[in-house]
């Protein structure tokens, strides 16, 4: 699969490794940066999805959603295991939920640009109350993170994981280039992510980047522990 990811914002929230490990199966070992886990909560533009030997998808020509993601470490690999996924979108949404077993949902997103300025605001996930509503704007020119940052460690990560209702941890190997971080002036007039999953951050230390473009190449599920 072929998409383009823009006006990217992460927020990511520091968690204590036992505490994430409860929500993550133990196939999927917790991976942190100086003894902390990490958890992310990325709203982004979705366009140009296409999957391979198929026409592009209808209705799926730009879409904003979100992300909520950890971060784990399978046979000494980095990658992203994935609490939930979004989009505005039921055609894409319920593709994805089929071709890579992740928790992707179907859900009422606006999203705009003006001017740089980012308008994002969901509608409440009723089962969980789940909702994100914010806006934000680059306030640097963009660079990418440094050498063995925390930054890097966050956002540097190219395969994600999964696992097959038996429990066997599988594999999704994603490409682009190297990502180009900006900061970023956010206002937060809604976030009930992290409540909605019964997850407290650590401390009150939250990391934000912003990232104006990606384009991105996902290749199909392998096992992740034979390849």
């Amino acid at each position: 699969m072929k998409q383009t990811w823009t006006d990217s914002l992460f927020i990511h929230y520091p968690v204590n490794q036992q505490v994430l490990q409860k929500y993550v199966p133990d196939v999927l070992p917790i991976d942190t940066y100086d003894g902390m886990g990490w958890i992310s909560v990325v709203p982004y533009l979705t366009s140009s999805m296409k999957l391979r030997g198929f026409p592009s998808i209808p209705g799926a020509r730009q879409f904003p959603g979100y992300n909520v993601r950890t971060y784990v470490i399978v046979n000494g690999r980095p990658g992203i295991y994935f609490f939930s996924l979004t989009a505005a979108n039921l055609i894409a949404s319920t593709a994805a939920r089929f071709f890579f077993r992740l928790p992707y949902y179907y859900l009422e997103i606006y999203m705009d640009n003006h001017n740089e300025l980012v308008n994002f605001h969901s509608k409440s996930i009723k089962k969980s109350g789940a909702q994100l509503i914010c806006n934000y704007k680059p306030i640097s020119k963009p660079n990418p993170a440094a050498k063995g940052s925390l930054d890097e460690w966050l956002v540097e990560r190219y395969c994600l994981f999964t696992i097959t209702k038996k429990g066997v941890p599988l594999r999704c190997n994603i490409l682009h280039r190297s990502w180009l971080l900006q900061d970023v002036e956010v206002e937060i007039h809604k976030n009930t992510i992290l409540s909605a999953l019964n997850i407290s951050p650590a401390t009150n230390e939250v990391i934000m980047h912003f990232s104006k473009r990606a384009d991105v190449s996902i290749w199909p599920l392998v096992p992740a522990i034979y390849s």
